[in-house]
């Protein structure tokens, strides 16, 4: 039960297996007039995360880490009923799935090495902050 012919990329070479993507059907209620009380054009897909062989160990279990908050019992869940047609709807989820898997598992930003300020720079912000600062002194009514 194919959406599309070619597989949704996480990252690389690592896309969302077809097998292991649950598709369920609904009524919509989103736009669609009187088409939408006889069509199931709502997409509700789920991904057992805990349990897929499909992405590698560490990426799983960064995945895993940070997508707690949003899995219910280690199943990914993603909802799409912005369309009339079913087959949008499922392209619009399956694109999401892949797009929320692939932040989950990027790799963590780089450390900021911690460097400090040379000493000319400081030195001439210091010098700049006196000079105006006597540039406004000179502005003031005072003659003496």
């Amino acid at each position: 039960m194919s959406s599309d012919s070619r597989p949704h990329i996480i990252r690389g070479a690592v896309s969302l297996p077809e097998a292991e993507l649950m598709w369920r059907f609904s009524r919509s209620s989103g736009p669609g007039g009187q088409h939408v009380n006889t069509s199931d054009s709502q997409v509700e897909l789920r991904f057992d995360l805990a349990a897929t062989e499909a992405l590698p160990a560490v990426w799983k279990e960064r995945a895993l880490e940070r997508l707690a908050g949003r899995l219910t019992g280690g199943v990914l869940t993603v909802r799409a009923s912005e369309h009339r047609s079913q087959w949008r709807n499922r392209e619009t989820a399956a694109v999401r799935m892949a797009a929320l898997l692939a932040e989950a598992t990027a790799p963590p930003p780089k450390a900021r090495r911690a460097t400090r300020i040379p000493r000319g720079i400081n030195e001439r912000r210091l010098r700049e902050k006196k000079q105006r600062g006597d540039t406004k002194r000179g502005r003031s009514g005072r003659w003496d």
